[in-house]
């Protein structure tokens, strides 16, 4: 009985230890911001819609609205060696599609806490079409 105890607790322990190396990270806009600025290589994902997102966004952003049907399939082309920086308007869809690009295996996805809103709130730049 010690055994499988043992043997379950080693696998429930594993189990974690695998979600944390796919786990996507909230951050805030600060964070967010220097990222952007310190690594060329990020690959920033808007998950809005195309009307949300033509009417503002962050520059350098692509437009991947997580309610398309190939949103998967969008996101499937980005490089898994690149980090990944994810935001929608509030931070709701942006959490769903973080989760769903770590399960994918995206080791570096980052999600922009408070989404958009809280972008433009900090005083970060915004862009227009």
């Amino acid at each position: 009985m010690g055994k499988l105890l043992f043997s379950l607790l080693l696998a429930a322990g594993m189990a974690c230890q695998y979600s944390n190396v796919t786990a996507q990270s909230k951050i805030s806009p600060a964070a967010f911001e220097t990222k952007l600025q310190q690594d060329s290589t990020v690959q920033l994902i808007d998950v809005r819609t195309p009307e949300e997102y033509a009417a503002g966004h962050i520059a350098g952003s692509v437009n991947m609205n997580i309610y398309d049907d190939d949103f998967a399939a969008q996101f499937g082309k980005l490089d898994k060696n690149r980090p990944v920086l994810v935001y929608c308007a509030k931070g709701g869809r942006s959490a769903d599609a973080a989760e769903q690009i770590a399960k994918a295996g995206y080791p570096q996805v980052f999600d922009l806490s408070g989404g958009f809103i809280a972008w433009k709130d900090a005083g970060k730049p915004v862009t227009k079409n």
